[in-house]
């Protein structure tokens, strides 16, 4: 074999070599990432997960909001890119404890009894006004002593939270997503898929509730997402009495 033969031999080789270590390093990282997301979200492969959405008020009853929908689509993918499976079921049908299965819970507590429930047992600090008589607070949120109004196209709420319980050991952990309307709703799935890679390397398998605000939807729809703060403490300390008068009220200016 001469020279020229075996430095082509040996550069083949390399290259083979190269290309090997360089698809197991890409594969590994892979790997880890899908891992990490499974772990944040408690889909391990082949898991089963739970969509609960609530129903249209005003529609008929298996009638959902086209929003609602939208924001199910958006989690129906990350639940997919997991290698897991999900049930879709109406509010009032999902009836399980903490820590059998993953469950995605959207919509507020005045259509959602599942979402009502998880609030009034996982995060006693909030409270959501549901009257169905018009008022400036109605449909406003209670964190501690705040309180933030609706002002319905122009700044809406939303609470996104991560809860896992003793039952659960922190493995199926129950995501919320409570807007203040529709279109609040898929900005929180949104958020929290835009976002979930910085939320799991600041918390972890970890539980946290967000105050996001939505910034003009009759004109950019669920895309402009604020963070307005970290609420975890708050929404989890039960409210005192002499916290059913909020010291301040937040609205659109």
């Amino acid at each position: 074999m001469t020279d020229d033969v075996r430095n082509i031999v040996l550069g083949v080789v390399a290259a083979g070599i190269s290309a090997a270590l360089g698809w197991l390093a890409r594969t590994y990282l892979w790997k880890r990432k899908l891992r990490r997301k499974q772990a944040f979200f408690g889909l391990p492969d082949n898991s089963e997960s739970l969509l609960v959405v609530n129903r249209g008020a005003s529609g008929p009853d298996l009638a959902v909001m086209r929003y609602d929908v939208f924001a199910l689509l958006e989690l129906a993918a990350l639940i997919k890119d997991c290698n897991a499976h999900a049930q879709v079921l109406p509010h009032d049908a999902a009836r399980q404890g903490f820590g059998e299965r993953t469950e995605f819970c959207v919509g507020g507590p005045a259509s959602n009894r599942r979402m009502a429930a998880h609030l009034s047992s996982l995060l006693p600090g909030v409270r959501v006004n549901v009257d169905a008589e018009p008022s400036p607070d109605r449909g406003a949120f209670q964190v501690g002593t705040e309180r933030y109004r609706v002002e319905v196209g122009t700044t809406e709420y939303a609470l996104l939270a991560r809860l896992t319980v003793d039952q659960s050991n922190g493995a199926r952990p129950v995501f919320l997503f409570c807007g203040q309307t529709a279109i609040t709703n898929q900005a929180a799935t949104r958020y929290l898929a835009r976002n979930q890679e910085r939320l799991t390397r600041k918390y972890g398998d970890s539980t946290f509730v967000l105050l996001l605000k939505v910034v003009n939807s009759g004109a950019y729809g669920p895309d402009v997402v604020e963070l307005v703060a970290d609420v975890t403490r708050e929404a989890k300390t039960p409210l005192p009495a002499s916290a059913a008068a909020p010291r301040n009220s937040h609205r659109a200016s």
